[in-house]
């Protein structure tokens, strides 16, 4: 066939010094004390790594059939729609999406797609874009639910798009 190029399924394999143990075949961690050593685990004290890596050329992204939305990241939320304990009924708006069709086609989330009813803009761009994650100074430490500003987080996404705003328009 001309011009058709066809994918082919790769292995390489080879031995090298372990990176565990560096190469002695012994481990010594801080539970071994007094000269003492356990015999590696990961190379049963040959001092001998193995690798094997398989992989097939890439050609495209293929299709994901079983899939309706997409949604940027999962910051630890369990994702669905239904009704849940809050006896209402959750729906893809309430988390952010797009259809799979539109991502298929390399669209970009629209705006504001993040999950603002579960999370606070730190914590969203921490997983979704840690470029555009905002590091002010009243932000709470430790997990995010726990900040302060964590129950009027809708607050600190008006301040989010204020300032997204204003670095564009620079």
């Amino acid at each position: 066939m001309k011009g058709k190029r066809i994918m082919s399924h790769h292995i390489i394999e080879f031995d090298h010094e372990c990176k565990t143990c560096k190469a002695t075949g012994l481990y010594v961690g801080m539970a071994e004390r007094s000269g003492c050593a356990v015999v590696c685990q990961y190379c049963n004290g040959t001092g001998k790594g193995h690798t094997k890596i398989e992989y097939d050329d890439f050609e495209n992204r293929k299709p994901q059939t079983d899939v309706v939305w997409v949604v940027r990241c999962n910051p630890g939320i369990c994702i669905g729609v239904g009704p849940n304990e809050e006896n209402s009924t959750l729906t893809w708006d309430d988390f952010g999406w797009m259809p799979y069709e539109d991502w298929a086609h390399n669209m970009p989330f629209p705006e504001k797609s993040e999950m603002r009813r579960w999370t606070c803009p730190a914590w969203w761009y921490q997983c979704a874009d840690y470029d555009k994650r905002p590091n002010w100074d009243e932000c709470g430490c430790g997990a995010f639910s726990s900040c302060r500003h964590f129950p009027t987080k809708l607050s600190c996404w008006a301040r989010f798009d204020r300032e997204q705003a204003s670095k564009v328009a620079e």
